[in-house]
């Protein structure tokens, strides 16, 4: 297992009475997949938690843990080839690694926030969208969950900000 985060950053979001609550996760949560579910795992949402990372100019990684059950979608599966933290999810998933560029997009459960009134059209055309940055597609899906500001906030703690 690798020593350190390939991770931008990466934030927890959860329910705390009725309200999303936002938070920054260490670097370290996000060395491996495992860490980043324990780390969600963690978290005293109601109902389980999400999971945002975002790793380079490259993909991010939504996830939904609520108990045993874990739900992934990773915006860019050709990003296996490259990351392990990738590699790791498609091997979750259960899905082979992308041999060429051609074979890539969005891979895993693109209704992970369909309860939540957010389709997986839609979902899937903000990880299609080549002009967008993994934290520009994750900022639009916070902002159409409802959380934008809670998010951006998190971000910049994360950063350093």
């Amino acid at each position: 297992m690798a020593d350190e985060s390939e991770a931008d950053f990466a934030v927890a979001v959860f329910r705390d009475e009725g309200r999303w609550e936002v938070v920054s996760l260490p670097p370290r949560a996000a060395v491996s997949l495992d860490t980043i579910v324990h780390a969600l795992r963690q978290q005293p949402g109601e109902g389980g938690t999400i999971g945002f990372v975002s790793i380079g100019d490259d993909f991010f990684i939504a996830l939904r843990v609520a108990g045993e059950d874990v739900r992934l979608l990773i915006s860019d599966a050709t990003a296996a080839e490259d990351w392990k933290l990738a590699a790791d999810v498609l091997e979750a998933l259960g899905e082979p690694i992308p041999e060429e560029a051609d074979d890539g997009g969005p891979a895993g459960d693109l209704s992970i926030f369909s309860d939540l009134g957010f389709d997986a059209l839609e979902l899937e055309a903000i990880c299609d969208d080549v002009e967008l940055y993994p934290d520009e597609m994750l900022g639009s899906i916070a902002g159409r969950l409802g959380f934008a500001e809670s998010f951006e906030d998190a971000v910049d703690a994360a950063n350093g900000r």
